[in-house]
């Protein structure tokens, strides 16, 4: 199921073959965002201007702004591909788990890996996140949501396979686990925390989460 809810994510973005003025603004936005990728992950959102972003990708702001809104229009469209990415690994993740527990803990795992090599860029993204202005978008854009359905998809079947009492998969429970799962970015932009520190402080999340759920 959830990796027929990614392929739909990626499926909107289907269209028809470009014509020659279509695919040369496609590459102008793919240079804009590679290039405010890199300043994003360099310099925050906040020190990542869109006249420096144009400088970077060799072209002028009048070019930035044909193809995107604004700045936050530019980050935001960053963050959701990743989230997709971010989806798909995590997706995978899940398939190496053995049991509930542990598939959560794979799933997680899969996540912080994901960003290991772009944390000013996670830094960035959890700022944004968090704002009044563009974070309700973020928080509530498709890609979260499938990973919310990946988290209740475990549960659901830790509930069919014995392992969780009847109502473990509840909203709230599914929640409370990706909280927890995004809790540790803390530590690990901050703090420096290893992967396998993050996965050991996650091991402890998730048991405490599935204590009450357990099957005596």
């Amino acid at each position: 199921m959830i990796h027929s809810q990614i392929k739909a994510v990626a499926d909107d973005n289907v269209t028809k073959a470009p014509t020659r003025r279509a695919l040369a603004k496609q590459q102008t936005r793919a240079k804009v965002l590679a290039a405010a990728r890199r300043l994003f992950s360099e310099q925050g959102y906040e020190g990542a201007t869109i006249r420096d972003i144009a400088a970077e990708a060799g072209m002028s702001t009048g070019a930035v702004f044909a193809n995107f809104t604004d700045k936050s229009d530019l980050f935001r469209e960053i963050m959701l591909t990743d989230m997709v990415a971010l989806a798909e690994a995590m997706a995978e993740g899940a398939t190496h788990g053995n049991g509930c527990e542990d598939t959560l803990l794979k799933i997680f795992g899969a996540g912080y890996r994901f960003y290991q090599t772009q944390l000013p860029l996670a830094r960035a993204a959890f700022s944004v996140g968090w704002s009044p202005e563009d974070g309700p978008a973020l928080r509530n854009a498709p890609p979260v949501q499938t990973l919310l359905g990946l988290i209740s998809e475990q549960l659901t079947r830790g509930e069919q396979n014995g392992e969780l009492t009847a109502g473990s998969a509840e909203p709230l429970r599914t929640q409370m686990l990706f909280d927890a799962y995004l809790s540790n970015y803390d530590q690990a932009i901050f703090q420096g925390w290893s992967i396998e520190a993050l996965e050991g402080r996650a091991r402890d999340q998730i048991r405490i989460l599935l204590a009450g759920a357990r099957r005596k």
